[in-house]
């Protein structure tokens, strides 16, 4: 698994989504070409990390995820407020077209 910041601008073609889709959510894609957004997504790196492939499935279950769903929500609307590392274009402007954004 690799995190890639959709700030770059190749990024999102590479991986088959458009920029507006990765500006919307978060995205994982596995191996197999499965896509999973939002809050699935989350889970889905979790899943892969601690080697827990049996996770990812508790994610679709109805009633767990709608609450993923409604906290995935409130941490998109404020994450402005919440600790953070540095903005990738502002850690690396090359892959940014040297623009210091704060995406």
């Amino acid at each position: 698994m690799a995190a890639v910041p959709c700030q770059n601008p190749e990024a999102p073609g590479s991986l088959g989504l458009t920029r507006e889709e990765c500006e919307r959510e978060a995205w994982a894609i596995e191996p197999d070409g499965r896509h999973h957004r939002g809050a699935a997504a989350v889970v889905a790196g979790l899943a892969w990390a601690l080697g827990v492939r049996p996770l990812l499935g508790l994610s679709y279950l109805p009633g767990l995820k709608q609450i993923e769903d409604i906290v995935y929500a409130w941490v998109a609307a404020n994450r402005s407020e919440l600790p953070q590392a540095k903005p990738h274009c502002l850690e690396h402007p090359g892959e940014c077209g040297g623009k210091d954004e704060e995406n």
